[in-house]
């Protein structure tokens, strides 16, 4: 490795390795960022499991992207915040079909979502099952997890082969602990990295039988297509981008099948803009230059506008990043 891109792997772990180790496991899995309801760590599973299972799902899937819609929608409306009898007048409204509730319009998707479900469903159930301590501002566990237990049951009964999956910038597990919770974890030979020493250990303190370990995605330490699939989430704009193209670079070399890496701040225009920002950069990649450099490898790109996505599809325009993006990639 260059010795300006060893460098930058130095400030990178130190600007890591300064957090607490139960900051670290907390990160990226609240609020908006929740795995259970962040529309990218949804689409990252429904990419395994189709891998695995076809299009056996997608009517699943179909449902749970609606529900990560009508939750996130929930969730802005307690920031408010929103008294009991509120969340009460919004589930009169959507039962008899009206569009507001009081000061609340209600959106066309939380609607159509709710007439497409049989009665109770879980739009009655987060909209009145409040007990009067818990309307704090965020969702109780027990409603974000309802298409969790779902797919634990539905992929119980389920058969398939194998597949080695490499997850560079794993994080404490912020993305596999869901994957694997939703039961896809056990149709997957995993395998995890990271720089940041205290996020493996906590991975390795969740999961002791995985394969967590230290290590850099500038240089990973794996044989040329050594595993079927690899994902990655929000790790490009953190590096400098000679350092992205060389972990383009090794992320392609190592996958065999596909890979699906998600982006948070992306851009539409032709040239990346750098930003620096103390030991780490946060840039605004280019769409094109970002899929031009992986389809050097041979791969071709499906790109996923997140917002544009929602929009055509659900009507859905309350996103909360309007610069987030996921690329699906297949070799050619």
């Amino acid at each position: 490795m260059e010795e300006n891109l060893k460098l930058e792997t130095q400030r990178l772990a130190k600007s890591w390795m300064r957090h607490d180790r139960k900051i670290l496991r907390d990160y990226l899995v609240k609020d908006v960022e929740d795995p259970r309801i962040n529309v990218q760590s949804i689409l990252t599973r429904h990419f395994f499991v189709r891998q695995l299972f076809g299009e056996q799902f997608d009517d699943l899937m179909e449902h749970e992207l609606r529900f990560s819609l009508v939750m996130n929608w929930v969730l802005q409306l307690l920031k408010k915040p929103v008294r009991l009898c509120q969340l009460q007048a919004v589930l009169d409204a959507l039962l008899m079909g009206e569009e507001n509730a009081e000061e609340f319009e209600i959106p066309p998707y939380v609607t159509e979502t709710f007439s497409s479900l049989a009665l109770p469903n879980y739009i009655c159930d987060v909209l009145s099952g409040w007990p009067v301590e818990t309307c704090d501002g965020s969702i109780p566990a027990y409603f974000l997890s309802t298409f969790l237990t779902i797919w634990q049951e539905v992929l119980d009964c389920e058969f398939s082969r194998r597949l080695s999956v490499l997850e560079p910038a794993c994080g404490s597990a912020n993305d596999f602990r869901f994957i694997d919770a939703y039961g896809i974890g056990q149709f997957l030979d995993y395998t995890g990295f990271d720089l940041c020493g205290k996020n493996i250990c906590n991975a390795k303190q969740m999961f002791p039988d995985i394969c967590f370990k230290v290590g850099n995605v500038l240089e990973i330490d794996a044989g040329d297509k050594s595993f079927d699939y690899c994902f990655v989430h929000d790790l490009f704009e953190h590096l400098s981008i000679e350092a992205m193209e060389v972990a383009i670079g090794q992320m392609c070399r190592v996958a065999r099948r596909g890979i699906c890496a998600g982006f948070f701040n992306m851009h539409e225009n032709d040239r990346h803009v750098v930003r620096g920002i103390g030991d780490y950069h946060w840039n605004t990649l280019s769409v094109a230059e970002t899929k031009a450099a992986f389809e050097q490898y041979g791969f071709v790109v499906q790109v996923i506008h997140i917002d544009s996505f929602l929009r055509s599809r659900f009507d859905f325009s309350d996103t909360h990043n309007k610069r987030a993006y996921t690329f699906i990639l297949h070799p050619e």
